[in-house]
């Protein structure tokens, strides 16, 4: 067996049981040994997310063991994704993305940035548990035109608004459109609280973001959502375990 097959099945193995640093090492492995960045999404790690799927379903895995498998895949990703989007061309604008104080859920919020990548935008990727008074400093040190907020649990959703309201007090609120999403977001509550759009999911956020852009006057294209078919695969693996996790979040 040649390194490249072994390469694939140990991702498989290591994706499937959620090792991330291992599945993160061996797809650079794989990359600085010339195998198609393809080969190793369509041949190792989705298959892998497509078994851990498998595995819930008959109740051999549960939400813990379908979340540190998604994580693994995110770190493969992170190395796949400048290569599957380079596509040499101007950023079509600027997004800064964080999850909000309190909450350290990030899966959701790392989909997004993976789709928009893709789409051609720069992504500022403050991580989690972002204070309004970091997202203040952050706003003024990147001259973003978008901002995206995420967040997982109930009782972290009101830092929406007080997100948006420290943009105000600061006078930057008109600078920037503000996005939200997270699990248990819908788009009245996004309205409610004063935000510019409402993204259910990674793929959305992608053609929210070109509408906002196109508000504010900016020209871009809005034929296609830019993103490749492989990262839309990628992205729609991993939002189906996450569908399911939010699913026997509720019935449990």
């Amino acid at each position: 067996m040649s390194r490249e097959e072994e390469i694939k099945k140990e991702l498989y193995e290591n994706t499937l049981s959620g090792r991330a640093p291992v599945t993160e090492k061996l797809t650079q492995e794989g990359i600085d040994l010339g195998m198609d960045p393809l080969e190793i999404l369509f041949q190792a790690l989705i298959p892998a997310l497509q078994e851990v799927g498998r595995l819930f379903e008959v109740g051999e895995y549960f939400v813990p063991e379908m979340m540190i498998s998604a994580k693994a895949m995110q770190r493969a990703m992170a190395i796949l994704q400048p290569i599957l989007g380079d596509t040499g061309v101007e950023p079509v604008g600027k997004v800064l993305m964080l999850t909000v104080k309190g909450d350290v859920h990030d899966i959701g919020k790392n989909l997004c940035i993976i789709m928009l990548e893709g789409a051609g935008f720069e992504v500022i990727d403050m991580g989690v548990n972002v204070s309004p008074e970091r997202l203040l400093d952050a706003v003024i040190e990147h001259q973003p035109q978008l901002v995206g907020f995420s967040a997982f649990l109930t009782t972290t959703m009101p830092y929406f608004k007080t997100n948006i309201e420290a943009l105000e007090d600061a006078g930057l609120r008109d600078k920037v459109k503000v996005m939200v999403g997270g699990a248990p977001i819908t788009k009245e509550y996004a309205m409610s609280v004063g935000a510019d759009g409402f993204g259910p999911d990674a793929s959305q956020s992608v053609k929210l973001a070109k509408q906002l852009m196109v508000d504010m006057g900016y020209e871009i294209d809005q034929g296609g959502d830019g993103d490749s078919a492989a990262m839309r695969a990628a992205v729609d693996a991993v939002q189906d375990l996450m569908s399911k996790a939010d699913e026997e979040h509720v019935s449990g």
